[in-house]
């Protein structure tokens, strides 16, 4: 059985775009590294619609993000001057460290393609030692991401080590996560070798010990247990998890293990004190009340 089942709740982030949030969660704040896990979409919008759903430029400390699209693209913009559009099954991994600023907008002809936007966007924490490091981005194609198919199922290794495979994208601790795609009547493994795992279903229905699992639903599961959840569906579905890294402290956009290096980031970014995109600075999201 899970330690936990958690639902994801629906969050408004304006203008028609829509989230599933599912981390943090009051009972449960984290999955080894993973501070936060949104799901958004699918959804299309006109370009009018989604120019007032840009999200404008904002800063972290702390973290690591961790972007992923089913559908769609997003043209990312931070302050140390990159410019990508990221596509379906590539990864954006922008490590915040000591405070970074970036922006996520729907601007690329392809932003709603197909079905239309579906983006998976995670935080990692960082190990203490290196909450302050220097901010970092790197961009991996699907083509650089290692790849397997066994018996219904075809996954992805986005980050981390699982299942034999290693991902090229730069993580600093323990970690893993991957993209199944699960044919009806195929059983899901967990990665051994990890303290905490989840299986998150972004599209489909599992089953495990006689319960069902639909979309949005994020199954959490320890060390110890051997859970063997089966698709009732075509599927697809996250698993994640790693290392625990002690308690964070999370307040808007910044991640810490102390309190008091959040109230330096609130104060600078107030003041005016961090970097910003050099190609997207004329506009920014206010700091919460």
């Amino acid at each position: 059985m899970p330690e936990i089942v958690i639902e994801g709740r629906e969050a408004d982030l304006g203008h028609g775009l829509k989230v599933r949030r599912v981390l943090p969660f009051a009972k449960r704040r984290m999955v080894g590294p993973f501070v936060f896990f949104d799901h958004a979409g699918p959804v299309t919008m006109s370009g009018e619609a989604a120019r007032k759903a840009d999200v404008r430029p904002h800063p972290h400390i702390g973290l690591s993000t961790l972007s992923y699209l089913l559908g769609g693209a997003v043209t990312h913009r931070d302050s140390l001057g990159v410019r990508h559009v990221i596509r379906p099954g590539e990864v954006n991994w922008m490590t915040a460290g000591r405070g970074i600023v970036h922006s996520e907008r729907f601007d690329a002809p392809d932003a709603f393609a197909g079905g239309g936007l579906e983006l998976l966007q995670s935080w990692i924490a960082l190990p203490e030692a290196e909450e302050e490091c220097e901010p970092a981005f790197e961009n991996r194609s699907a083509g650089e991401l290692p790849e397997a198919r066994e018996g219904g199922l075809r996954m992805r290794l986005i980050a981390g080590e699982a299942f034999g495979m290693r991902s090229p994208v730069g993580v600093r601790s323990p970690v893993f996560y991957l993209h199944l795609e699960v044919d009806a009547g195929a059983r899901i493994p967990l990665p051994d070798g990890h303290a905490e795992r989840a299986a998150y279903v972004a599209k489909g229905e599992l089953e495990l010990d006689g319960h069902r699992h639909g979309t949005g639903r994020m199954l959490v599961f320890g060390a110890t247990e051997a859970p063997s959840p089966v698709a009732r569906e075509p599927s697809t579905v996250m698993l994640l998890g790693g290392e625990p890294l002690g308690e964070r402290h999370i307040w808007w956009n910044f991640v810490s293990s102390r309190r008091e290096r959040i109230e330096q980031a609130k104060a600078d970014w107030l003041a005016g004190r961090f970097a910003m995109p050099p190609d997207d600075r004329d506009e920014f999201i206010p700091l919460p009340g």
